[in-house]
């Protein structure tokens, strides 16, 4: 069922929402919680498919904000609110408002979602595309538990990986972080089946691709070793190169889709690794609401950091390795997150040595659930 509303109010589209239940014959509100979609109109209708497939895991309000462009100075005095409700089957397993805001009170379009918000439930706010430089302190984002931005979606990545790392506040997290758990669960899986001490590291992948960023600056402040950045054709990331005690460890994905992993010693195996849609992606997000601490130090460790490391320390698999025993070394959040868009990723560079790590899940259900990692102690 949907319902149009022209030059509305909060109010109106509340009572809009009560009338479209009890339309359909629900008149109970199931919804888990509030996810706040903040788009352009380029990009409302990618957004909101992928907001209404998440939302047969998660039954939710959703609400998209659209901050309409005004032409003329008469036009941006002026303040208008279109509405338009869905609810029942157009709107996937909970309810659906797209507001366009006009003039005005595009500034202030906090104002317009804030009454329309689950009472008691969490708030989710995700920016598609043009996320804030502190989502923290933007006003939608100071509403919501968890922000959920896209540095991949930025015209320069790298750099926004920085800017993410200055205003880090606990509830931020990034889609080019949850492209990547299952790398990480994978990479902490392999060093479970030996023991060994890592040496070096390579993260293969293309150019102007933050996950890529991500994944090297995880496995630097998580094993203490030189990690070292190429650059591939892709498409995204498309290979992990440990050079350890025991002998090589690889997982290697040219096509986007089916990895191979070889450890030393062993039998090559083929792995499912394929490259998650935004839909999956943002389910991946909304199956937990508390800070991910994780990724706050990944991303606090620094791309700066990473790039500026001297090229003889980090290309040598013999530079001094940090005594860190890799069974059980890197802890992986587990959950299947494909590899990120197609694009390119920064060019070859060395990056500083990181941290001991924690445990990972071994089988595919504890990838999924995505457990914290926890530094050890370095194995003497």
């Amino acid at each position: 069922m949907k319902i149009d509303l022209t030059d509305t109010t909060a109010g109106k589209v509340n009572k809009a929402l009560v009338q479209g239940r009890r339309a359909i014959g629900t008149p109970a509100v199931g919804m888990v919680l509030t996810l706040v979609i903040v788009t352009d109109e380029e990009n409302a209708y990618d957004a909101l498919k992928a907001a209404e497939e998440a939302s047969h895991e998660h039954p939710s309000r959703t609400l998209v904000v659209i901050k309409r462009v005004s032409r003329s100075p008469r036009d941006r005095t002026a303040s208008r609110l279109d509405a338009d409700v869905r609810v029942g089957a157009d709107a996937g397993s909970g309810e659906t408002v797209l507001l366009r805001l006009h003039g005005e009170v595009a500034d202030h379009a906090d104002s317009v979602v804030l009454p329309l918000l689950l009472p008691d439930a969490p708030v989710v706010v995700w920016w598609p595309v043009n996320a804030p430089l502190d989502p923290a302190k933007d006003p939608l984002g100071a509403l919501a538990q968890r922000r959920v931005t896209d540095t991949y979606s930025s015209e320069q990545p790298v750099r926004e990986l920085s800017a993410r790392a200055d205003t880090y506040t606990p509830g931020d997290t990034d889609l080019s972080w949850t492209r990547i758990t299952p790398w990480r669960s994978m990479l902490a899986a392999a060093l479970d089946q030996v023991v060994c001490e890592v040496k070096a590291v390579e993260v293969e992948g293309e150019e102007f691709n933050p996950s890529c960023e991500l994944l090297a600056m995880w496995l630097a402040d998580r094993l203490d070793v030189p990690v070292r950045r190429s650059l591939s054709s892709g498409p995204g990331l498309t290979a992990v190169r440990m050079a350890t005690s025991h002998g090589a460890i690889a997982l290697d994905r040219a096509d986007g889709s089916l990895a191979t992993l070889s450890i030393d010693g062993q039998p090559d195996r083929a792995v499912a690794l394929k490259r998650r849609e935004t839909a999956e992606l943002i389910a991946e997000e909304l199956r937990r609401l508390d800070p991910d601490d994780t990724y706050a130090s990944a991303l606090r460790f620094g791309v700066d950091r990473l790039n500026a490391s001297t090229a003889p320390e980090a290309a040598a698999p013999e530079a001094p390795a940090p005594r860190a025993q890799a069974s059980g070394d890197l802890a992986a959040q587990g959950g299947a997150a494909a590899e990120e868009p197609a694009k390119g990723e920064p060019a070859t560079r060395p990056a500083a040595a990181p941290d001991a790590a924690a445990e990972a899940p071994t089988t595919e259900a504890a990838s999924q659930e995505r457990p914290p990692l926890t530094k050890r102690a370095k194995a003497t």
